[in-house]
């Protein structure tokens, strides 16, 4: 990959976020990874994708068609965005939540994080509209994730990987909610989490962490870094369910 920094022009975000079918789907694949990822990460991210040489040749079209950019020496290629309000969590606060949501778990097998969700406005979707997004690599657990989510009346998208969730954006959007796995083949949950909460359109994005590590550590890292749910395997269907309806806002009985 070419020794050079790039970062995204005004057309190129809007045009991974828009969906821009003019656009290739590797190049918005591109576009959204430089977004996210920032200079720092997508360089090496980029290289396990695409050969160098065609890697290099993509991204001087990128930047020909004006997607993408040079910033004039000594300036940053890639800034990092603004963290999502509702994260704001201070240390201790963490620590006394952490304890908190590992007594739920221990209780129930989910915890919900209120202070985010006060912050979120009700749902405008009708439950059948509405997108739930699921990254899990284990095949029967994201089959049974999948079926639970279908029963309780949502729409599924499924993904198996990091780079599975990253190419769902690209050729589909946003979805209404993210249920995710931590352990994840190419890449930790966690870190998808905290570059989606430090993303400027997809930032306040309603995130579970779906996972079987129920560690005092990892939820309490779960939490700083703005889960809005965390939810232990094996779990019921009822508990997903439930907490898929909490965390969305839906108002009893609505459709």
């Amino acid at each position: 990959m070419a020794e050079r920094i790039y970062r995204l022009t005004a057309a190129g975000r809007a045009a991974w976020e828009g969906q821009d079918s003019a656009v290739p789907a590797d190049y918005r694949r591109i576009l959204w990874m430089m977004d996210v990822q920032g200079q720092g990460g997508v360089a090496e991210a980029l290289s396990k994708l695409y050969p160098p040489d065609m890697l290099e040749e993509w991204l001087s079209e990128l930047e020909e068609i004006g997607l993408i950019e040079c910033p004039p020496e000594g300036e940053a290629g890639f800034a990092p965005r603004a963290a999502d309000s509702t994260q704001a969590l201070d240390q201790e606060h963490v620590k006394e939540a952490a304890k908190i949501a590992g007594a739920a778990l221990a209780r129930n097998g989910a915890y919900l994080a209120l202070d985010r969700l006060r912050r979120r406005p009700l749902p405008s979707k009708e439950r059948a509209d509405t997108v739930v997004l699921i990254v899990e690599d284990d095949p029967d657990q994201l089959a049974l994730a999948d079926l639970r989510v279908s029963m309780a009346g949502y729409k599924v998208r499924i993904a198996g990987s990091v780079n599975g969730f990253l190419q769902a954006l690209v050729d589909d959007g946003a979805p209404d909610l993210l249920l995710l796995d931590i352990m994840l083949p190419d890449g930790d949950g966690f870190d998808v989490l905290s570059k989606m909460r430090r993303h400027q359109a997809l930032g306040s994005l309603p995130i579970v962490l779906l996972t079987a590590r129920n560690d005092p550590a990892d939820i309490g890292r779960g939490l700083a870094l703005g889960a809005d749910g965390y939810i232990t395997k094996p779990y019921t269907k009822n508990i997903l369910a439930d907490v898929v309806e909490r965390v969305l806002k839906r108002p009893a009985g609505q459709g």
